[in-house]
Parts: structure tokens; C-alpha cells; sequence
């Protein structure tokens, strides 16, 4: 369990994540606020608890022991990048170019601009297939550290997502886990409407691997998946129910959200509410 000091850390983490997200959506006029909102929480709880992710990067006499992160659902990149800069990667003040001509910070991350990116995606449905090529390689250099890759729910709509999930509990990549943002919404609509994906931890755990579902904005489950997944005999898929939108009232539970940028009336709506 968190301690209070650090649920009061995580929590004002949070807010100033969900705050650099909305700005840096405004002042591209462009972007993905609300699955980026969603992920807050955990990504908060995974880069400040439970990766070993050094804030000096490649200048870490560790830096081949470190965790790897992978961003499978990129248009969330205002999430990762402002966790980024939180974590020490890169200033804070460069959040604002997002999306502007000439920026290292793109529309989805590309690991040859800034630091702590692992692989470029955007292309739904690659990220958990990358995972599972890094976390054999892992395995093959007897490295001890772990492959989390954060997936959105409507990306497993994506056929090969499932074959990477086989593929995953076939080689029993132990060392990989699977962060499904299980939001149930998607550009298009519900991911039920769309294509009904109903239990996703019945269907992965019937590919062979165990799985955990949680709240995803309760710090303390979310830590306490994660340890155990960690400490799994088999890949570990968390399915963390959540709310797109998550902290900005007009944005949650609306699919409309998903890639609109918010005007400067909505803007400082939303920074009153996080406030």
C-alpha cells in the first residue's frame, strides 16, 4: 500500500499532468486530450513507484537495466510527454511546442527526438507485437528488466494485437506486461457499438496469460497490480477501467473528445475544474 504522503504526491502529479495536457492541446489546436486524460493515473503510478527509468537516460551507467515503456496507443503523446518532463527527460517548458512546426514534440512520439521514448507508434494495433520482440531480446541478453506496454481498448480490435498475444504466452514472456486502457470509448463511438470487445480479461487470460482488473484511477490499485504482475510466472495483462475524459467534466464519457483540441473558453474551464 501507498503511504498518504505519496497518494498526496500522486494526486498533485496528476492534476499538473491533466493541466499541461489540456494546454498543450489549446495551444496546438489540435491533438488528443481525452484518452490522454484517461492515463494519467497510471502512468503517474508507473514512472514515480514502479520503473526503474533513469531521468539521465543513456548517461546512466544503468541505462541498459531499465524498464521499457512503450506508448502502443500514440495519439496519447500529451500524456507521455508530459510524464516525460515530470520525470526529468526534458524541461517542462518545451511541452508547449507540441505539435508545432519544427518540434521534437510530434502529434505521436518518435524515439529519435527526445529522450525516453522506445519506439515510435501512432499505428494502432503494433505496440503489444514491438513488446513481445523486445522482451525476447531481453531474455535472450539475460536481462532482468520488464517490457510494459499501455494499449488502449479499442486498438485490440486490431487482429494483431491477438496474435502478439499468443505469441507472448507461447515463449512465456514473463517479463512483458500489457496495460489495457479500458475506457470504452473510441473515435467512432463505444467500443461495444463499434466492435463489441466485451470481457477482455476472460479473452487475453484465454491466450494464456493472467490477468488483473482494476480501477485506473485508484493509485493504490494500481501500484498493487503492477507489483504482481511483476512478480508473475506468465505475461500480465491489467485491464484498468477508466474514464476518458477523466478530471475535466464536459470532456468525460464523451467520445467527441477523443481528438478535439479545446477553445480558450473551454481551456479555462477545465484549468478552474482541475484548480
Amino acid at each position: 500500500m501507498l503511504t498518504e504522503e505519496e497518494l498526496k504526491e500522486l494526486r498533485e502529479l496528476s492534476v499538473q499532468t491533466r493541466k499541461n495536457i489540456v494546454k498543450m492541446v489549446n495551444n496546438a489546436k489540435s491533438g488528443h486530450p481525452g484518452g490522454s486524460l484517461s492515463g494519467v493515473d497510471i502512468l503517474n503510478v508507473l514512472y514515480k513507484k514502479c520503473l526503474n527509468i533513469p531521468s539521465d537516460w543513456n548517461k546512466s551507467p544503468d541505462f541498459e537495466k531499465r524498464d521499457r515503456f512503450i506508448l502502443s496507443k500514440g495519439h496519447a503523446s500529451p500524456l507521455l510527454y508530459s510524464i516525460l518532463a515530470q520525470h526529468g527527460l526534458f524541461p517542462e517548458t518545451e511541452l508547449m511546442t507540441f505539435r508545432k512546426f519544427g518540434s521534437k514534440l510530434q502529434g505521436h512520439p518518435s524515439k529519435d527526438h527526445i529522450a525516453g521514448i522506445e519506439t515510435s507508434t501512432g499505428s494502432l494495433g503494433q505496440g503489444i507485437s514491438i513488446g513481445c520482440g523486445i522482451a525476447i531480446g531481453l531474455k535472450l541478453d539475460k536481462n532482468q528488466a520488464n517490457v510494459v506496454v499501455y494499449t488502449g481498448d479499442g486498438e485490440l480490435q486490431e487482429g494483431s494485437c491477438w496474435e502478439a498475444f499468443m505469441q507472448a504466452a507461447h515463449r512465456n514472456l514473463d517479463n512483458m506486461i500489457a496495460i489495457v486502457d479500458r475506457n470504452k470509448l473510441q473515435i467512432d463511438g463505444n467500443t461495444e457499438d463499434v466492435m463489441a470487445l466485451d470481457d477482455v480479461a476472460a479473452k487475453i487470460r484465454s491466450f494464456g496469460w493472467k490477468t488483473m482488473e482494476i480501477n485506473g484511477h485508484d493509485y493504490n490499485e494500481i501500484y498493487a497490480a503492477i507489483q504482481t504482475a511483476k512478480e508473475s510466472d506468465k505475461p500480465f495483462a491489467i485491464i484498468a477501467n477508466t474514464i476518458k475524459g477523466k478530471g475535466v467534466s464536459f470532456m468525460e464519457n464523451q467520445a467527441g473528445w477523443h481528438g478535439k483540441a479545446p477553445n480558450d473558453e473551454q481551456l479555462a474551464q477545465a484549468l478552474l475544474e482541475l484548480n
